[in-house]
């Protein structure tokens, strides 16, 4: 361990523990900071963009913990900023030692959590009419693909801080298209054709991206909101391409979308009463992820907060029937079995697994028992266990295991809707696992982890033989970037063929990023993709991969 490791460590234990265990000297009215106008615009900016994710609009806390002022003037200026440079082992960034945020914004950020939150704007049918624009019409639009890229083989890949998606050939590794978006973009989808890409940042902007015009661009766009995560199609066969919808943080509430155009067509509220207490009613419950049915014509839509999950019918949005399903507060991410019956939830702040039937539409299971802390899964991963059949696979956030649960019920029973391995994997922090149907190869990252060694690298386990340890595969090295910046690792995706897996290395917007490409079959470097407009890599999605529920 290097003496910049250790004192990276110590100084996050430091601030751990002035955080969370030692209260200090609460601060009285007379010393609440006073911030310009200018000042907290600049705040409610950067709190928007990196902290509202996890730490919620109001910052009443979810995946991270509530910021009510209550708890900051305990704990006061200076461990609020240690805590927010230092970060901390369960998954808090170090937004500081990083070089992510500077002490300038750390210390306007330590006093912007001392005032009571900023009451966010409404955002209402109107606003959304007035941000929504169709750039080229469906008439204007090419007849046939116009361009000689892959296009099943091609990724979007988010450039989160300059608000573009790069396009990039999975084919040549080389740069196709890079357009604007929203910024911080979260998830990219694909329309059932796979005609279309949808993109949607963190500021809740919507893109419609054409794969045929000879240049792929926007041809509509819309704001939803003022911050979002989740945009997805319909895919059930009869509504191909028919509509999109996609999930706000703030204000929260869902938008159901023509998909062709984007024009809004239904907006409904989230707010309501949580499952824990029928008393307790939810302001804030936030739209997380949405997948749509291959069953059925629903979006299936998790609701963080009140911990419920939405199966919209949109056969007719006009009279719009919604089946609320039940299950555990704070759900976040997950993604489909192998099957494309089953899906599986995270209900990550409760540790919990929540399982439904897409078929009948109906609670399958909460899967608690062996659920380590705080599970990330992304869409999570499938592979055929050698002993226990199919199985769904998650990494955590707030721990280093891996888990993986039975989702066979019927050639496998005894092991259904139970965690029935656990693996050991690089460190906490991570939040994503990868695999493919012809691999071989189950890749873990863990970019939010406070270990350099650690988030710049990623572990592969082998599906053949689970038992042998994770190998760590020293990911930014290959790269070979400098010393400059944080290079994190972060999100595993593969091409159409199963034969490549691509890692973003996640540097500081003036920094150098790069994409690295991996032999699947020899976990040996292919490819470094570097290119001067691959500002801040992170999230990458394969259009057929995307298109086809493939992880």
């Amino acid at each position: 361990m290097t003496l910049k490791h250790l004192l990276t460590g110590l100084a996050t234990i430091m601030a751990v523990a002035v955080v969370g265990v030692i209260p200090i000297r609460t601060a009285s009215a007379a010393e609440l900071p006073k911030l310009s106008d200018a000042k907290l615009s600049q705040a409610n900016k950067i709190y928007f963009e990196r902290c509202a994710g996890c730490h919620g609009v109001l910052r009443k806390g979810a995946t991270g913990k509530p910021l009510t002022v209550d708890i900051t003037r305990e704990r006061g200026h200076e461990a609020l900023r240690d805590f927010i440079t230092y970060g901390s082992p369960a998954g808090m960034p170090n937004w500081g030692t990083s070089g992510e945020l500077s002490e300038a914004d750390i210390d306007l950020m330590a006093n912007y959590l001392l005032l009571e939150p900023s009451e966010p704007p409404k955002w209402g049918m109107q606003e959304m009419r007035d941000s929504w624009k169709v750039i080229v019409a469906s008439k204007d639009r090419p007849k046939k693909k116009m361009n000689n890229i892959n296009l099943e083989n091609a990724f979007s890949v988010t450039l989160r801080d300059a608000g573009q998606v790069a396009l990039i050939d999975g084919d040549t590794h080389k740069i196709a298209a890079v357009i604007n978006t929203g910024y911080a973009v979260h998830i990219s989808r694909l329309s059932a054709s796979g005609r279309y890409l949808f993109v949607i940042g963190r500021d809740a902007q919507v893109n419609m991206i054409d794969l045929w015009m000879k240049v792929p661009g926007n041809v509509a766009q819309i704001k939803v909101g003022i911050e979002a995560r989740s945009v997805e199609t319909s895919k059930f066969k009869g509504y191909e391409d028919k509509y999109a919808i996609a999930g706000s943080y703030w204000p929260p509430q869902y938008t159901i979308m023509d998909g062709d155009t984007l024009e809004p067509l239904k907006i409904a509220s989230t707010r309501g009463y949580t499952v824990d207490d029928p008393a307790e009613y939810h302001p804030e419950p936030r739209v997380a992820a949405i997948i749509a049915s291959h069953y059925r014509p629903e979006f299936i839509v998790n609701i963080k907060e009140t911990g419920k999950i939405l199966l919209i019918n949109y056969e007719d949005i006009n009279n719009l029937n919604v089946t609320t399903i039940a299950t555990e507060r704070f759900l976040h991410d997950g993604g489909f079995d192998s099957t494309k019956r089953y899906v599986l939830m995270a209900a990550n702040a409760r540790n919990t697994i929540v399982v439904i039937d897409s078929k009948t539409g109906k609670l399958v299971k909460l899967v608690r028992d062996g659920v380590g802390a705080t599970p990330h899964p992304g869409r999570g991963a499938n592979l055929v266990h050698p002993k226990y059949g199919p199985v769904w696979t998650t990494s955590h956030l707030g721990d280093d295991t891996v888990i993986m649960i039975g989702t066979d019920p019927k050639g496998h029973p005894q092991y259904a809707w139970k965690v029935v391995e656990t693996l050991e994997g690089l460190g906490g922090g991570s939040l994503f696992v990868k695999t493919h149907p012809n691999s071989s190869n189950l890749w873990v990252d863990a970019p939010l982890n406070s270990d350099e060694d650690v988030y710049q690298s990623v572990g592969v386990f082998d599906t053949n033989d689970l038992s042998k340890e994770v190998v760590s595969i020293p990911v930014a090295k290959w790269a070979n970037l400098g010393a400059e910046g944080a290079k994190r690792v972060v999100q595993g995706e593969y091409n159409k063929a199963g034969d490549e897996v691509w890692f973003s290395i996640w540097n500081g917007k003036t920094q150098t990023s790069a994409i690295v490409v991996i032999d699947d079959k020899t976990r040996k470097l292919k490819k470094v993709i570097k290119d001067k407009r691959l500002v801040t890599p992170t999230g990458k999605f394969n259009v057929y991969n995307t298109m086809n529920d493939i992880y």
